[in-house]
């Protein structure tokens, strides 16, 4: 029973030692009791804790007194060290005492002085301040001597940036307050100094631009005039090398034209005056008030420029008036590109539209006040050339350049005028001989020229040629038109220049050339070397068409292969063609008027003659002399076809002039004696015919015909009025084979004026007894037939 309870009481003793340890250790490393302490009181032992913490608290007690034993002695060793620090601490404290009073008696004396030193210290800086006050003032003064230094030199923007200058740095910090009012009230007035000045120089520069805008506008145009003539030029050599390229003659050379830029043709003219005001208006704050104010001067300027003279004529002062509009706006491009702002895209405009409307408006009227063309061109091609000035600097010129459209018409009316009395001269002045070139200079001017050449052979000279002088004359001035019509027509807004070349080239050629020939022609004062004459310079001027048109197409460059076709061919080609059959026909008039008079058979042959004339009558000679001179000339300036229409035309005439005889009211009745001799007056025609149809090359190419087939109406009638039987006329074999070209009515009229045997009363006597002849018997057989036909 008692061994139980002890086991317990060990254990728990055993228990306890072991807590304590635990408690110990846990104290020892400073650790937190606390969660010892709330598990104690959870497991409801406090006591147990309590008494184990007086446990631990005994043998730290034991651990302080077995401690306090081990450093007693060096404690009172310790104790014994402080008492004598405590004596050494009263011997310091002592002389320390000394040491002060000693330092009382020497800083009393410093004191003094130091109040001394401060107060000089604060001298010192008063007059520090005072010196740097009078340095802001000086330097504000100094500022302000050379903002006057800048103002009287004409500087006016350093002397607004000394003004700015003094406005931000020195006029707050100015320590006089007078100094700094008065400058105060000084900055303005020196802005508006500044302001006047410039504005004054302003003025001045405008009225300087004003009268250098003309040298300028003229140098500008300048530059354009030598650039067109280079364009001209490199032009000039490219026709002339299709045309030895199209003609195989020599070796196209290529060559590039390397543009070299002259510094010349940059235009030079100060703006600095202008940029100067713009700036400083700028630096003021007055930018926009300038703008207004240049933009206004400016316009009121242009408005004036666009005045033309009233003390010269416009053809005198076109020149000035245009090159001052474009000097003008050459300057107002240059502000707008170069013044940064101070002139605006609109504004620009705006004065330009102003510009071109009234521009145009004067061209209008000037142009309807000219009465020459060679006036008309002249102010169109400075117009254009100050068109291609202005559109280089980005102006729209085509408002302008349209008034030379709507005037194109009234200049070639006035350029053909000029040319219809030019050709009226020539034609007057033209002898219409053949043209004689002794030289070959004469010949290249007068025939290479203008292409009349028949043959790339060079002639012998002298060199007859085939036309009058009228011919190469009319071609220049038909060259000439085309030049002038080219350059009215180019550079302007035209897009086809050729077609309208081409047009007023037909209207001169039909209008004016051909007309003024054909009055020639029909003048009545042309004889008929002249009118062959013409006849011939018509054949060559309709063969020159082609070469007025492809002449024309160089002029406004294009291909002449364009116009080397058929379809492509002048108008005026076949108009000529028909006056030249009018030529033909005026010059056969003559010619059968000449013709006339030289038979007057109804007066030059004896109708009833008792004898046969042995020969021809004495005029044929006349007849065959004329006609030979005539087929001559005609032979050496007419074609062969215009020379078998001469020759035809003549002795169809001759044949014509034969039968109208016969049924002349003149001549009453007629003898076979008589027919016997226009019978060989007809025979020597037809020998003179056969002999100048081949003699002249007409019989190779007119192989079915010949002159003497233009007799044939006479040959027939002679040929029945011989017959020894004339009734065979009725047969219609023989007739058809025979007597096709005669007419029933003019044979027999003709026929009933036919008497073989005389009327008078010894005729009657001596026929009384004479046995009739067959053929008269005929011949009445015929009338009767043709009376009982008719």
């Amino acid at each position: 029973m008692s061994a139980k309870p002890k086991r317990r009481i060990v254990a728990e003793n055993g228990d306890a030692t072991g807590e304590d340890l635990v408690l110990a250790t846990l104290i020892g490393n400073g650790e937190d009791l606390g969660p010892m302490v709330k598990h104690a009181f959870e497991t409801g032992r406090p006591e147990t804790l309590l008494h184990q913490l007086k446990i631990v608290a005994k043998k730290k007690e034991v651990e302080i007194e077995e401690l306090c034993k081990l450093h007693y002695e060096e404690f009172i060793l310790a104790v014994d060290e402080l008492r004598g620090v405590l004596v050494d601490a009263e011997e310091l404290k002592s002389e320390l005492a000394s040491d002060n009073f000693r330092v009382q008696e020497v800083g009393t004396a410093l004191l003094l002085k130091l109040e001394d030193l401060l107060k000089s210290y604060s001298i010192k800086k008063n007059v520090a301040d005072a010196i740097q006050m009078s340095r802001n003032c000086v330097q504000v003064l100094d500022l302000c001597v050379k903002c006057n230094s800048h103002i009287s030199e004409g500087r006016f923007y350093p002397a607004l940036k000394t003004i700015d200058l003094i406005e931000k740095n020195y006029l707050l910090n100015i320590p006089v307050k007078a100094l700094r009012v008065l400058i105060e009230k000084r900055i303005p007035v020196i802005k508006l100094h500044i302001e006047k000045k410039v504005t004054s120089l302003v003025n001045e520069w405008l009225v300087h631009i004003r009268s250098t805008a003309k040298d300028i506008g003229q140098t500008a145009i300048g530059y354009a005039a030598s650039a067109r003539q280079r364009d001209e030029d490199m032009l000039a050599r490219q026709r002339k090398a299709e045309e030895q390229s199209c003609s195989g003659f020599g070796d196209i050379i290529y060559t590039l034209d390397v543009e070299d830029i002259d510094e010349h043709s940059i235009l030079k003219f100060d703006l600095t005056p202008l940029y100067r005001a713009y700036h400083i208006h700028a630096c003021l704050g007055l930018q926009e008030q300038f703008r207004e104010y240049y933009y206004k001067n400016r316009f009121l300027q242009l408005s004036s420029d666009l005045q033309i003279s009233s003390a010269l004529s416009f053809l005198e002062s076109h020149q000035t008036f245009l090159a001052q509009i474009a000097g003008y706006f050459i300057v107002e491009d240059r502000v707008l590109r170069t013044a940064g702002g101070l002139l605006l895209p609109n504004q620009v405009e705006t004065m330009w539209e102003t510009a071109v409307a009234k521009v145009t408006a004067v061209l209008e009227e000037q142009f309807s006040h000219m009465d020459s063309a060679s006036h008309l061109l002249l102010v169109k091609d400075y117009l254009t050339l100050l068109g291609t000035t202005l559109r280089q600097y980005g102006y729209e010129v085509s408002p302008i350049l349209d008034t030379l459209n709507t005037s194109h018409e009234k200049y070639h009316n006035l350029l053909l005028a000029e040319c219809r009395q030019q050709i009226t001269d020539v034609l007057s002045n033209d002898t219409f001989e053949q043209m004689v070139m002794k030289k070959e200079s004469d010949y290249q001017t007068n025939v290479l020229m203008f292409h009349l050449q028949g043959s790339d052979i060079m002639p012998a000279f002298p060199y007859i040629a085939p036309f009058s002088c009228m011919v190469p004359d009319c071609c220049r001035i038909v060259r000439s038109f085309i030049k002038d019509s080219v350059n009215y027509l180019s550079y302007g807004n035209q897009m086809n220049v050729f077609n309208f070349v081409r047009k007023y080239l037909d209207k001169l050629l039909i209008d004016v050339l051909n007309e003024a020939i054909l009055n020639t022609i029909h003048s009545g004062t042309t004889g008929v070397s002249q009118a062959m004459q013409i006849a011939a310079n018509i054949a060559v001027l309709e063969r020159a068409c082609d070469f007025f048109l492809q002449h024309a197409a160089q002029q406004c460059a294009i291909p002449i292969r364009s116009v080397e076709r058929p379809q492509a061919s002048l108008t005026a080609k076949v108009v000529l063609k028909t006056s030249r059959d009018a030529a033909y026909l005026a010059m056969l008039n003559l010619v059968n008027s000449k013709l006339d008079e030289f038979m007057a058979l109804t007066e030059n042959v004896n109708w009833t003659p008792d004898d046969t004339p042995p020969n021809a009558h004495d005029y044929i000679n006349e007849v065959v002399i004329y006609l030979d001179t005539v087929m001559s000339t005609a032979q050496q300036i007419l074609p062969l076809d215009a020379l078998f229409k001469v020759g035809s035309g003549a002795l169809e005439h001759i044949s014509n002039s034969i039968v109208a005889a016969f049924l002349s009211d003149s001549v009453k009745r007629f003898s076979a004696n008589a027919v016997m001799g226009i019978n060989n007056d007809l025979k020597a025609l037809e020998s003179f015919a056969d002999e100048r149809f081949h003699s002249a090359g007409l019989s190779e190419i007119y192989k079915e015909g010949s002159f003497r087939g233009c007799l044939i109406e006479a040959r027939q009638l002679l040929n029945l009025l011989l017959s020894s039987q004339p009734e065979n006329f009725m047969n219609p074999v023989i007739r058809e084979k025979n007597y096709n070209t005669l007419d029933y009515k003019k044979v027999a009229t003709i026929c009933e004026k036919f008497k073989d045997s005389p009327d008078g009363l010894f005729g009657s006597l001596s026929s009384r007894n004479t046995k009739q002849s067959s053929r008269k018997k005929s011949m009445d057989v015929l009338k009767k037939r043709l009376r009982d036909f008719n």
